[in-house]
């Protein structure tokens, strides 16, 4: 991930609505949730919602699938690794145990 994805990514999350729909998208797993769903749950107009998935859907964020008539949404969760490893590529300058904790939850990093 470069700067303009990771500040894509953050801007899209820097929002309440969006931050709640993603917020959903990770708990419904892989499978993710319909447009629709979403919308009712988070009690948000579906035409503001198509602009909010939109938005983070540009930012990498989520994934979209049409199933039939509806469009499924999912979290990439592989985006908020790549924009939390980005934050921390340069921890401490070097010092990568004033940053332990945080960089063993990162996949590429446990091995180390």
């Amino acid at each position: 991930m470069n700067q303009e994805q990771a500040i894509s990514a953050l801007s899209a999350l820097a929002q309440q609505s969006r931050m709640a729909v993603f917020r959903l998208l990770v708990q419904a797993g892989p499978a993710g949730l319909p447009a629709g769903e979403i919308a009712r749950r988070l009690d948000i107009v579906p035409s503001t919602l198509s602009g909010h998935l939109a938005v983070l859907k540009q930012g990498g964020l989520v994934d979209a699938k049409r199933r039939q008539r509806e469009i499924h949404y999912a979290a990439r969760l592989a985006a908020v690794s790549e924009i939390v490893d980005f934050l921390l590529s340069d921890c401490c300058n070097g010092q990568i145990t004033h940053c332990a904790e945080i960089v063993s939850l990162l996949p590429h990093h446990s091995s180390r």
